[in-house]
C-alpha cells in the first residue's frame, strides 16, 4: 500500500480496516462495477482475495469464516445481479447474528445521478432498489463518496462488530480509487462499550438475585461464539453448583465430558431426561447468548419460563422483567462469574447423562445395508480433537447432534435460518479462518446439489478436508414431514464418484460405502491421512436419525394448525 501525502485510496482504507479486524480473506466475484475496488484492495498486503463460484456461495463462505474465526467475514459483489445472488446468505447471517460486511461495487456516481439506463439495472433510473432490499437484513448501510468514505466505513464496521450482524457498503466505481486521509487508521475500531451505570446497576441486582442461590444452571447459546467468550463460559463450569447445557447452535461449547456438562438441550427431545429436568426445573436459570425458536426448544416443548430467567444478550441483560440496556455480553458474563463466586452455591453431583449415541470404539464388520443407526456410531469413534465439524440442515445436523463432540472442536450448522446448501461453502470459509483444524463436512445429496460448485475450492485450499456425502436419493427431511413419495421429493441422481474430479479435485481420495464394513475401511484409511477425502455414504431412502424423526413430527404437527 502506497501512502501519498497522508492519503490512501478508499479501497485501501477499507482493506486495511478489515485486516485490523482480523479479516485476512475476502470472498466474492469480479464484475465491471467492482474492478476498481478490487484493484485497490489487492494492494494491501495481508488481505487475500478468494474468488468464489457464485455470490451465494461467497456469502455462505464469509458467514462460515466469521462463525469459526470469531472475527468477521467480508464479501465483494457487483451491482444488482451479483448482490442479489448473495441476499439469501446475508439474510442467514442476520438471522443467526453473524458479523459480515457485504461490499457492493456500484456504477459511477454520475451514472446513478442521471439515472442512466445501464446493464444490471431495472432500467427505471432508480439506483436505490438494491440497497433498500439489503436494509431489511442489515443493521447499517451506506453508499459512500470521498468526502465521508472513511467515517462511513468506520461507522459500518463498528455497527457490524457491535451488533454481530451484517452491514451493507456500496462503493461507486469512481469512489473506489479516490483518495482519503489515512490518519484514522491509527485509531483501532472497537465494539461499543457497556454503559458503566447500567453495568453497575445490573451487577448489583444480579448479586442480590443470587445471594441465596444454592445451584445455578446455564443455558449457553450461539452468541457466546459471536463474542469469542467461550473461555469465560468454561470458567463458570469450574465453580461449584453450576451446570451448563448448550443449545444446538453452540453444542460442545463446554467439553461434553466435563462434570458440569448437561449436554445439548432440545426440550422434550433432549437425549438425557435428567439433563432436561435440570434445565427446566432449575432453581436459577441463566440464559447466555441464547436464541429462542421452534428448532432450539424442541418445538416449544421446553418447560422453563424464559421471562423468569436471567438473560444475558449481546447488548442487554434482563433479570426477570427488569431490563438493563447497553450492557455487553462480555461484561455481563464476567459479572455473572463474580456474583456466582460470592453466592452460597453447593456442589451438585454430575448428571448421569444418557450414554453417547455409541461407544467411541465402536466397530463394524458386517455386510448389511448401512443405516443411520450403524453410520453415526462409527463416526463417533472416528472423530478426533481439533476438528471443525459442519453438518447440513436435515439428516446430517440431527445425526451429529446425538454425538459427543471431541475436545477443541466446533460444530457449525444453521439451525435458525436452515438454508440447505449452506454448509459446503461455509466449511470452505471456516477452513480458511481456522487452518489449525481439520474440516469435516456431513451433507445430504439434495443439499449438496445447491452449492456443489465450491467443492473445488474446498480441496484446492485445504490440506485434508473430509466430505461425507449422505446419498439417500432426495429430500429425506421433507419426506418425513409430508408426502414421502411425491415427485417433488426426488432429485436427479448424480454420479457422485466423478463429481470431485469434475470440480478440479482430481487428487482427492474418493470412496463409496454402503455397508458398515466398507465404512469402517474408509474411516481407517482417512483417519490420519494428509490427503482430502470425498466419501459417498449410501443410505436407505426413508431412513433418518432419531432426532430428525422427532423434528419432522414436530414440523408436521405445527403445519396442521
Amino acid at each position: 500500500m502506497t501512502l501519498t501525502d497522508g492519503h490512501v485510496s478508499v479501497g485501501q482504507y477499507l482493506a486495511t480496516r478489515l485486516l485490523q479486524l482480523g479479516v485476512r480473506h475476502v470472498f466474492g466475484l469480479p464484475g465491471d462495477f467492482n474492478l476498481n475496488l478490487l484493484d485497490e484492495m489487492s494492494t494491501v498486503q495481508g488481505v487475500e482475495w478468494v474468488g468464489s463460484s457464485n455470490e451465494l456461495n461467497a456469502a455462505y463462505s464469509a458467514d462460515g469464516y466469521a462463525r469459526v474465526g470469531r472475527r468477521a467475514g467480508a464479501l465483494v459483489t457487483t451491482f444488482g445481479v451479483g448482490e442479489l445472488s448473495a441476499l439469501n446468505g446475508i439474510a442467514g447471517s442476520f438471522a443467526e447474528q453473524v458479523p459480515v460486511i457485504h461490499i457492493g461495487g456500484l456504477p459511477a456516481r454520475a451514472s446513478m445521478a442521471s439515472g442512466a439506463p445501464l446493464h444490471h439495472t431495472l432500467l427505471d433510473g432508480d439506483y436505490g432498489h438494491f440497497v433498500r432490499m439489503f436494509r431489511e437484513v442489515t443493521v447499517a448501510d451506506a453508499v459512500i463518496d470521498p468526502d465521508d468514505a472513511a467515517q462511513e466505513i468506520d461507522r459500518l464496521l463498528v455497527a457490524m462488530i457491535s451488533a454481530s450482524k451484517p452491514v451493507y457498503l456500496g462503493v461507486p466505481l469512481d469512489v473506489a480509487n479516490a483518495p482519503v486521509a489515512a490518519a484514522s487508521l491509527d485509531v483501532p475500531l472497537a465494539a461499543v462499550a457497556s454503559d458503566p451505570q447500567a453495568l453497575s446497576a445490573f451487577t448489583s441486582a444480579l448479586t442480590r438475585h443470587l445471594a441465596n442461590a444454592s445451584s445455578l444452571v446455564v443455558l449457553a447459546g450461539p452468541d457466546i461464539h459471536r463474542r469469542g467468550i467461550e473461555r469465560d463460559v468454561a470458567a463458570l463450569a469450574e465453580l461449584p453448583g453450576i451446570s451448563i447445557a448448550s443449545q444446538s447452535g453452540s453444542k460442545a461449547i463446554l467439553d461434553e465430558t466435563h462434570r458440569s456438562s448437561l449436554g445439548t438441550y432440545l426440550g422434550a427431545t433432549t437425549r438425557s431426561a435428567e439433563s432436561r429436568d435440570r434445565v427446566d426445573d432449575a432453581e436459577h436459570l441463566v440464559m447466555i447468548g441464547t436464541t429462542f425458536s421452534d428448532f432450539t426448544t424442541g418445538f416449544f416443548t421446553h418447560r422453563y419460563d424464559p421471562s423468569s430467567a436471567v438473560e444475558l444478550a449481546l447488548d442487554h441483560a434482563r433479570i426477570g422483567h427488569a431490563v438493563y440496556r447497553g450492557v455487553r455480553l462480555d461484561d455481563t458474563v464476567r459479572a455473572l462469574h463474580a456474583a456466582a463466586a460470592s453466592a452460597p452455591l453447593q456442589a451438585v453431583p454430575a448428571t448421569a447423562r444418557a450414554a453417547a449415541l455409541v461407544s467411541a470404539t465402536a466397530t463394524a464388520t458386517d455386510d448389511s445395508a448401512l443405516t443411520h443407526d450403524s453410520f453415526w456410531p462409527q463416526i463417533q469413534g472416528w472423530l478426533q480433537p481439533d476438528t471443525t465439524i459442519a453438518a447440513e440442515a436435515g439428516t446430517a445436523f440431527y445425526g451429529v447432534l446425538d454425538l459427543d463432540i471431541p475436545e477443541r472442536s466446533d460444530l457449525m450448522g444453521q439451525p435458525i435460518w436452515s438454508s440447505i446448501g449452506f454448509t459446503l461453502p461455509a466449511t470452505f470459509g471456516a477452513m480458511l479462518a481456522r487452518p489449525d483444524r481439520r474440516p469435516v463436512l456431513f451433507i445430504g445429496d439434495g443439499s449438496a446439489q445447491l452449492t456443489i460448485q465450491e467443492l473445488g475450492h474446498l480441496y484446492a485450499y485445504g490440506r485434508n478436508p473430509v466430505v461425507f456425502l449422505l446419498d439417500n436419493d432426495g429430500y429425506t427431511v421433507e419426506r418425513k414431514i409430508q408426502s414421502p413419495d411425491a415427485s417433488y421429493q426426488d432429485i436427479v441422481r448424480w454420479n457422485w464418484d466423478l463429481v470431485p474430479a469434475a470440480f478440479g479435485a482430481d487428487q482427492v481420495t474418493v470412496l463409496s460405502v454402503s455397508t458398515p464394513a466398507e465404512l469402517q475401511a474408509a474411516l481407517s484409511s482417512t483417519r490420519t491421512s494428509d490427503v482430502g477425502a470425498f466419501i459417498r455414504v449410501v443410505l436407505p431412502k426413508y431412513d433418518a436419525p432419531r432426532l430428525l424423526e422427532v423434528l419432522a413430527r414436530g414440523i408436521s404437527e405445527v403445519n396442521k394448525h
